[in-house]
């Protein structure tokens, strides 16, 4: 009996170093919201309101459903295929992780408040800022790309600004690199969406 167990007990041990070698390894998560020292910046060049905060609302960003997921999705580099990164993945799903750092960026530049999660009085003076995302890539180690439409659309009388944000930036480096292009190019996009709000609420 002692002469089994001396041979089994290797036996467990190396079984449990081949599976715990043969583990998935931990998935890496990835936000779009600005970093506190951009956010920072953003905040010292808003716009000045005398008259009270402007009321935004800021709904979810609808994207193509290739890209509807917690996975990060990227060029596979064979001219057009694209390959979703399983253990790369972001904070909250893709729509609201860009919801809410168009949300952020915007609330900064316009000394806005967004009030998407509580509602508006059917009388009061707000803007209603909705997005879609038409096209949104990136070629890791080289470039990231988007084409996004915005519609500001101001409360209650309903009149109307649309527009179009196209954006090709710089993505060097691994994922860090793709994930800081993408943020680019959302403070772009909300800088265009800031300068429509802007023009409505003159």
């Amino acid at each position: 009996m002692m002469i089994r167990l001396t041979i089994l007990f290797p036996l467990v041990i190396a079984a449990t170093a081949l599976m715990n070698g043969c583990a998935s390894p931990e998935p890496r998560y990835y936000t779009l919201a600005a970093s506190p020292y951009n956010a920072a910046t953003a905040v010292t060049g808003r716009a000045s309101r005398t008259s009270g905060p402007l009321w935004i609302e800021v709904t979810p960003v609808r994207v193509p459903e290739r890209l509807n997921r917690a996975q990060l999705v990227v060029l596979d580099g064979t001219g057009g295929g694209v390959k979703q990164l399983d253990t790369s993945r972001w904070t909250s799903p893709l729509p609201d992780e860009l919801r809410d750092a168009l949300s952020q960026r915007l609330q900064s530049s316009l000394d806005a408040v967004d009030v998407y999660q509580h509602g508006l009085s059917a009388t009061q003076l707000a803007y209603r800022v909705t997005t879609e995302v038409v096209s949104l890539d990136a070629d890791v180690g080289k470039q990231a790309a988007a084409t996004i439409t915005w519609t500001v659309r101001r409360l209650p009388d309903g009149k109307i600004l649309s527009g179009r944000t196209e954006k090709e930036v710089p993505a060097p480096g691994q994922l860090d690199g793709v994930v800081n292009a993408y943020r680019e190019i959302l403070a772009a996009t909300a800088a265009d969406i800031a300068i429509g709000v802007q023009s409505l609420d003159r």
